[in-house]
């Protein structure tokens, strides 16, 4: 009864399109997730996440969940979710991300989950890092560490979504940094963000993460361009 009080007052909508959920939908309407763009990457390991990467850092599996298309249903969904708080979102990719994931059998071994950080700023501006949720729920599908402490961002740069896809090949390993290495070695990681356009983000906290001892990494993140 009291949800249904809530929900008159509040009605929850849709995040991509704001009309009002039905009673048994949550986060995002039927319709507009039977539209989202759904890659299934994870099914075929040579897939065009790894393919980003090739020749530049090694990656044991790799996988986006959605297809990334300007002015899409997905811009959309990762716009709410970076610039109007809309957390849940992550929650919603992740568990759906995590469930997938944890039915294909060279995820089972995955030991720990970890998502690409923002600068202390540019988090103390935001308020939180939109990859964050994502990655935990992942980890509890996985059934495994979710650490958000180890791998640190340590020079702010400006935003990645006005610049040319050149400009974004300049990021380097300088941009981050690892705490507590100990904490991750001999451990199959892994690494999850929002979106992968050049990987250039990506390759920079893999290099970083392979300074650990004895590690392997995998990559999933949300969308890919």
């Amino acid at each position: 009864m009291l949800t249904a009080v809530v929900n008159l007052f509040f009605p929850k909508v849709c995040y991509t399109c704001d009309n009002e959920l039905l009673d048994f939908e949550n986060y995002v309407c039927t319709k507009c997730r039977h539209d989202l763009p759904i890659t299934n990457f994870h099914f075929d390991n040579n897939n065009a996440v790894k393919k980003v990467l090739y020749g530049r850092v090694k990656v044991e599996n790799a996988t986006s969940l959605l297809r990334f298309e300007n002015k899409g249903i997905v811009q959309q969904l990762i716009h709410n979710l970076k610039y109007r708080g809309f957390e849940d979102i992550g929650v919603f990719l992740g568990e759906w991300l995590g469930n997938e994931l944890r039915t294909i059998e060279k995820y089972k071994d995955i030991d720990i989950v970890i998502p690409v950080p923002l600068h202390k700023n540019k988090l103390k501006k935001r308020g939180y890092n939109q990859v964050d949720k994502f990655a935990q729920e992942i980890a509890k599908a996985l059934a495994v560490l979710h650490n958000n402490k180890v791998l640190i961002k340590v020079t702010s740069t400006t935003s990645q979504v006005n610049k040319k896809r050149f400009a974004r090949w300049q990021i380097t390993n300088e941009l981050f940094a690892i705490e507590h290495p100990d904490q991750i070695e001999n451990k199959h990681i892994l690494l999850v963000d929002d979106i992968i356009t050049t990987g250039a983000t990506l390759e920079a906290c893999i290099n970083v993460l392979n300074t650990a001892k004895n590690v392997k990494i995998s990559i999933a993140t949300m969308a890919i361009v």
